[in-house]
């Protein structure tokens, strides 16, 4: 048996490995502290058996994880979707939930007399079913830019559903294990009880959180407003645990109460280390259940369990998507989207397992089949356009009958600019463009925003520049420029290369977030690639220097040649401890003070070579004097280099001089 800081360390260290693993091969975290977790677990390298303590460890990771999605419960976000949220999404779960009873009671009869499977359990097993990973769904929709899609909006909806389902459901099924004899009036009581604390909590609480917080905010300690978020979150959690209900239930309604307030953000910034941390241990936890020899034998059942419920899901969400007015593309993708198993899953099945509610063999099937299944979701998302233009009939009438009006739209214009993304950038873009006369056309992914703007006379269509089709309809042939107006690399690096096939000579001008990636996009063909950052620090300077007194044409010279460097005097910075987490290949400014004992006292600035590492110098600071990196300058003890570089290169060029 290992010591409480030996397994700790065990726990810490696995878990690095396994999410480095995962993150290099850009799979979810989550799913890699699951892989550490079967790995280490009893049932495969034995290196760690499931304790009190990381059981309760693990149990705090659920109740932070509620408080957050209680932060994300907002009144108008769910008005606003709720023919979706309350429409599709309660369809959704209820009709899963009531399939999986179904399947469940024609499985006993299959099953082996020893293995039960009770409505009860079937009804846990269905909740779990029910859930979606909201973390793997909304990191594919946001790296594809369809969040604001049609069917991303009907994701969304139905994810913000399963969250909010989640909170009756870790109320009944406990409720389901407690008296399955007397099932009514458990429920009734529990109902009840869950009635008045939510009452008191929300009739009390709103007044009592905003003024304690603002009393708190007051003292101006960062410490305090820690401690007491911590208070508030484990305190609502304990009340609703002493009232006999779950501990994840106080904390959801924390999270709401805060919600309303003006510390929301804050707060949110705050908890996400521990939530984070320990909803990796408690994933842990739950790989560790998993018995990889039941597993191995019972192989086939396990492929049962995978293929019918996601077969199932995706088959119920499309068919419910259709009913609810969407095309049969938009409900193919909405269905695959939401076919796997999800984080929440995991939670309902422990707590199922917990109350053995569930039979330890069903429970062992079901967990290695949701594991698979999120392995599998990325891969469905990916190829999900693809497989709707081959099954969906009608798919490719509506692609070609979009086009054709983008075609129609643009037919007569010549020399017209092709807006990709009419956002607040591409619509401010549009609005120069009208000014001095010139021709555009927009294209949007966002169907409420491109109905808008149309209604309002813009020239915007709803079409994915990142498709080629939807470039040619646009009139890429007769176009005289290009903008991508939204900043991802990836996208823009799509678009660059159809215009590199379809339009080689046509000038794109690229909008990005900094200077991470603008050499990669220069090589890709961009003409003018604009860092917002970058713009940002050039206007906020030269509107500093006006200020000053430094005369406009000397402000306007020194932005300009800044611009015309491509922003070389500007890139790098010296990075803090708030950098911690920036991309360790961003371009940076480092110094390096040279010892007495620097091998590169005495010699020339050339002939050090830095350059040959990938770095370069940018300044010699001598005493109080600035010196010019020129490749003469021959370097003395005391003297400070300015390096720039990713953060291996200037590490290297460091070793080159101080060696």
């Amino acid at each position: 048996m290992f010591s409480p800081l030996e397994l700790t360390l065990l726990l810490l260290g696995s878990a690095v490995l396994g999410v480095v693993a995962f993150r290099m091969l850009h799979l979810p975290p989550m799913l890699g502290y699951l892989a550490v977790g079967i790995l280490i677990g009893p049932h495969a390298l034995g290196l760690a058996e499931e304790s009190h303590a990381t059981a309760s460890l693990a149990e705090f990771g659920v109740v932070f994880l509620m408080f957050s999605i209680g932060l994300e419960f907002s009144l108008p976000k769910l008005k606003s979707m709720k023919g979706v949220v309350f429409g599709l999404g309660m369809a959704q779960v209820t009709l899963t939930i009531a399939a999986t009873v179904l399947f469940g009671w024609v499985l006993s009869y299959t099953l082996p007399p020893v293995i039960k499977v009770s409505w009860q359990a079937s009804f846990a097993l269905g909740g779990a079913l029910a859930m979606s990973s909201t973390a793997i769904v909304v990191k594919m929709l946001t790296e594809r830019l369809e969040l604001e899609s049609e069917h991303g909006r009907k994701i969304i909806g139905i994810l913000l559903f399963q969250d909010l389902a989640v909170v009756p459901l870790l109320i009944l099924i406990p409720a389901l294990a407690r008296n399955p004899d007397n099932l009514l009036e458990t429920l009734g009581w529990a109902a009840l009880k869950a009635a008045v604390v939510l009452a008191l909590l929300l009739v009390f609480g709103q007044k009592l959180m905003r003024w304690w917080f603002t009393i708190v905010v007051k003292r101006r300690s960062q410490e305090l407003f820690m401690l007491n978020l911590l208070l508030v979150t484990l305190g609502a959690a304990w009340i609703t645990e002493r009232a006999g209900l779950s501990l994840a239930l106080g904390a959801f309604v924390a999270g709401m109460l805060i919600s309303e307030t003006e510390y929301k953000h804050q707060v949110e910034e705050d908890i996400k280390p521990f939530r984070d941390v320990l909803l990796g241990l408690f994933f842990i936890t739950v790989g560790m259940l998993l018995n990889v020899q039941v597993v191995m034998d019972n192989w086939w059942l396990v492929l049962v369990l995978l293929i019918v419920p996601v077969l199932m899901k995706f088959a119920l969400i499309a068919g419910l998507a259709k009913a609810f007015g969407a095309s049969d593309g938009v409900a193919m993708r909405t269905g695959l989207a939401l076919a796997q198993a999800g984080e929440f899953g995991f939670v309902l099945l422990n707590v199922a397992g917990g109350m053995e509610l569930v039979d330890p063999f069903v429970i062992q099937v079901v967990l290695a089949s949701m594991v698979l299944s999120m392995l599998a979701a990325p891969f469905l998302i990916e190829q999900s356009d693809r497989l709707v233009l081959k099954f969906s009939s009608n798919e490719w009438m509506m692609q070609s009958l979009n086009l054709t009006k983008i075609a129609a739209r643009t037919m007569s214009t010549q020399k017209h600019v092709i807006v990709a993304g009419f956002g607040r950038s591409g619509q401010s873009l549009a609005t120069l463009l009208q000014e001095e006369k010139i021709e555009y056309h927009a294209l949007d992914l966002d169907p409420t925003r491109v109905q808008e703007a149309q209604l309002a006379g813009a020239n915007v269509s709803y079409g994915d520049a990142a498709r080629r089709e939807s470039l040619v309809a646009a009139g890429i042939y007769r176009a005289s420029a290009l903008v991508i107006t939204y900043a991802s690399t990836q996208s823009a690096l799509k678009v660059l290369h159809l215009v590199h096939e379809l339009a080689p000579t046509l000038p794109v001008i690229v909008r990005s977030h900094d200077d991470t990636d603008l050499d990669r996009l220069k090589a890709a063909g961009a003409a003018e690639v604009v860092p917002e950052l970058m713009e940002g620090s050039l206007m906020l300077a030269s509107h500093a220097l006006v200020m000053l007194g430094v005369p406009l044409r000397r402000v306007v010279h020194r932005v300009q040649a800044a611009r015309e460097e491509r922003y070389a005097s500007l890139r790098g910075y010296f990075h803090g401890i708030s950098d911690v987490g920036d991309d360790t290949e961003m371009v940076r400014l480092h110094t390096v003070t040279l010892s007495d004992n620097a091998g590169s006292i005495g010699k020339a600035l050339g002939d050090m070579d830095v350059t040959a590492v990938g770095a370069e110098v940018t300044a010699i600071r001598r005493g109080k004097t600035r010196l010019e990196a020129l490749p003469a300058t021959v370097l003395a003890a005391g003297d400070v280099i300015v390096l720039r570089g990713g953060a291996q290169a200037v590490a290297r060029a460091e070793g080159l001089l101080l060696e």
